[in-house]
């Protein structure tokens, strides 16, 4: 898949495409059937599948103080979108031009002469440029003039509930990974680089690999059952913590995943935690042994919740 951040980056060759438009926020099943349809009517025209979203989102951008809590990053949102059959993702930069452009402009500027667009794949409520004037309607009016035609997906729905990203953090803030898991289509997932810690999980005979989430707020927060993968691991069996380590004075977000039955050296390297079932919340210890008597118990639950799932 081609990435291009910035229109600037958009070259003649770009000129042509199916386009969906949006923040793919943990590109859930609503997204992934909106990117089925892209694929579809790019195989009809015989173009590149297109997406086009931005960064920051246009929600952390307007929420500076207090942002939602980020599903996906932008790394592993370029994976999702890869792993479902995309060609092409074009980033653009949320700021204060983008945010100021005129329907009209966006129109010319983005999809028209940056994007030579031949079909938009939009959702029903669907909204863009400047004071979310330009919808749907205004995409149905221009398309003629333009050359590019519309269509409309409507909502999709899993038990009569409309499926969106704030379901999604909703259902990870209070530990219910299987409904995360069935609005995503898969288990909840952070992607990151393996740090070097403090090694103190390993004197205490829990060595972990650690994951600096680089994200200002997190949707869940808790000790879980874990999944890893990466660098020839394939769901491997664990069990993670998520927080701020109250107990050794921590205040950075840290994800620190145990992978049971494993000795290998992953550091510098990019591994996938997948989230299986929420355990217990981060707590406070007063000492260390208690702090090792409860992580024996966690390890021994995930155990036994990760052997169950498995049948």
């Amino acid at each position: 898949m081609e990435l291009i951040r910035g229109l600037h980056n958009l070259r003649p060759r770009h000129r042509g495409c199916v386009l969906t438009i949006g923040a793919f926020d943990g590109v859930h099943r609503g997204h992934q059937e909106m990117i089925r349809v892209v694929r579809e009517r790019a195989a009809d025209y015989g173009v590149p599948a297109a997406a086009l979203s931005f960064e920051p989102t246009p929600r952390e951008y307007f929420a500076k103080d207090m942002p939602p809590a980020r599903l996906t990053r932008f790394r592993e949102r370029f994976e999702a979108f890869e792993r479902y059959g995309l060609d092409r993702f074009v980033c653009l930069n949320f700021n204060e031009r983008i945010r100021a452009m005129e329907r009209g402009e966006f129109i010319e500027r983005v999809l028209v002469e940056g994007l030579g667009v031949k079909h938009l794949v939009v959702g029903h409520d669907f909204r863009f440029a400047r004071q979310h004037e330009g919808s749907v309607a205004t995409l149905r009016e221009a398309g003629p003039r333009y050359g590019f035609d519309v269509t409309e997906v409507p909502p999709f729905e899993i038990d009569g509930e409309r499926v969106s990203s704030s379901l999604i953090r909703q259902a990870l803030d209070v530990g219910d990974m299987a409904r995360a898991e069935r609005f995503l289509g898969r288990p909840y997932r952070i992607t990151g680089k393996v740090i070097e810690g403090q090694k103190l999980g390993r004197k205490l005979g829990f060595p972990t690999v650690n994951l600096r989430l680089h994200r200002r707020a997190t949707p869940l927060a808790g000790i879980f059952a874990v999944r890893v993968s990466g660098c020839g691991l394939q769901d491997a069996p664990g069990v993670a913590s998520l927080g701020t380590r109250p107990v050794v004075n921590g205040k950075e977000l840290l994800l620190e995943a145990h992978i049971f039955d494993y000795s290998g050296d992953l550091y510098r390297r990019y591994v996938h935690v997948d989230f299986i079932a929420r355990l217990r919340d981060e707590l406070w210890f007063p000492d260390l042994d208690a702090l090792v008597a409860q992580m024996n118990k966690d390890a021994a639950e995930a155990r036994r919740v990760l052997a169950d799932l498995r049948g």
